[in-house]
């Protein structure tokens, strides 16, 4: 009996070294770079030629959703993606939106992108859209979606890139729109720096790098994009809305001729890595309760300041008027155009280029107008802000 039971153990111990060993084998040969792609026929064409078929494809597929057929060639593999971001151009010269990055890169010079918004009363969030027919049945190419979400002293807004699952937490999160209690006063979080790089701040929680004081990464939304106010109408006096953005991550140059405003290239992952609450992770710019209750960013510091387009009394039709170009239908007073403002823009006729509109066309559907040097995420969290406003303002 001892010698069976010596013998069982022995071969017990056997067993489980073999299969240690075996998954210890398995574990070393799954990080043996073993690329696919690089076998198949797609991704060993010539280049002259696949560069030749791509720009065929980009050029001919040029609204959505054929356009999806673009994105489909950037994910074959690495040859076809490099190759596809080389040939697709920016929103600034194309005037198209084909990757998810476009969404936080200035748009046209030259034209509007033209958008609209559905609101959706129930559960509180607003669906941003690419596309001219808002009354179809289609709902045209989705861009951005926002959740409101009510606080103790404040309401956010979250946007995201997924229109099911809207959560800070989730990969998908982009930015976020902080309102006061008063609803007079907004701020626009990005979740990563405008250019993409590294924010060079003050605060203690710093290190060293390059002889400069590079903050860590700090948590997702973080960073102000810009500030929003509406003017109080303590008296109750008649007329529009006054509404002004101070733009934090564009110069007031970008809208002057040969300016440029910063243009992110990819998006950084976000998470739980990126949202982490420790004391040493967070920065000045976290701290949303002074940015909602002090003054707005002063003008000198070269910010591009916006504010809204001045209407003007139509006698007849007895209301304040607005020339939208036939892109709004319904009379509100959430409607506005915004452009550069007088002290920091160009002065004389450019001054009254339209940057961002917004205005009402049915029951819950609005349309959102918008070019360079405003990105969509940007103006749709400006429009956002005029769905928040409070009977103070009007």
């Amino acid at each position: 009996m001892k010698g069976e039971h010596g013998s069982s153990s022995r071969r017990m111990f056997d067993l489980k070294f073999s299969l240690r060993s075996r998954s210890q084998r398995v574990v070393q040969d799954a990080y043996v770079p073993v690329d696919a792609f690089k076998q198949s026929c797609w991704a060993n064409m010539p280049p002259e030629l696949l560069r030749d078929v791509l720009i065929r494809i980009e050029s001919s597929e040029s609204n959505w959703p054929p356009r999806k057929n673009v994105v489909a060639c950037a994910g074959v593999c690495k040859n076809w993606r490099e190759i596809t971001r080389e040939i697709v151009k920016l929103p600034e010269v194309s005037g198209k939106l084909t990757f998810p990055i476009s969404l936080k890169q200035p748009g046209p010079r030259e034209s509007l992108v033209q958008c609209y918004i559905k609101r959706n009363r129930s559960n509180q969030t607003y669906h941003l859209y690419l596309g001219l027919n808002h009354a179809s049945n289609d709902d045209g190419k989705f861009l951005l979606a926002a959740r409101k979400c009510r606080n103790i002293t404040c309401i956010d807004y979250i946007i995201s890139l997924n229109a099911d699952y809207v959560s800070k937490g989730s990969n998908a999160f982009v930015g976020k729109l902080r309102a006061n209690f008063l609803g007079t006063k907004f701020v626009v979080y990005d979740a990563q720096p405008p250019s993409g790089g590294p924010v060079v701040t003050k605060s203690r929680s710093t290190r060293l790098v390059s002889l400069k004081q590079v903050s860590p990464r700090a948590p997702s939304g973080s960073y102000p994009a810009a500030h929003i106010s509406y003017e109080l109408n303590v008296m109750g006096a008649r007329g529009p809305r006054r509404m002004q953005c101070v733009m934090d991550a564009i110069p007031a140059s970008s809208v002057e001729p040969g300016g440029s405003a910063p243009t992110q290239t990819e998006f950084h992952p976000s998470g739980v890595e990126t949202g982490v609450s420790l004391p040493f992770f967070r920065s000045k710019s976290t701290n949303t309760g002074n940015s909602l209750s002090g003054p707005l960013p002063s003008n000198s510091e070269g910010m591009l300041v916006l504010k809204n387009k001045a209407p003007r009394w139509h006698e007849q039709l007895q209301c304040w008027c607005l020339n939208f170009n036939g892109r709004v239908t319904v009379a509100s007073v959430k409607n506005f155009q915004l452009v550069a403002s007088a002290e920091t823009g160009p002065s004389g006729p450019q001054n009254e280029n339209v940057i961002l509109q917004f205005g009402k066309v049915g029951k819950d559907v609005f349309t959102m107008d918008y070019q360079y040097p405003l990105s969509a995420f940007q103006a749709f969290a400006i429009c956002l802000s005029s769905f928040d406003t409070r009977m103070a303002c009007e």
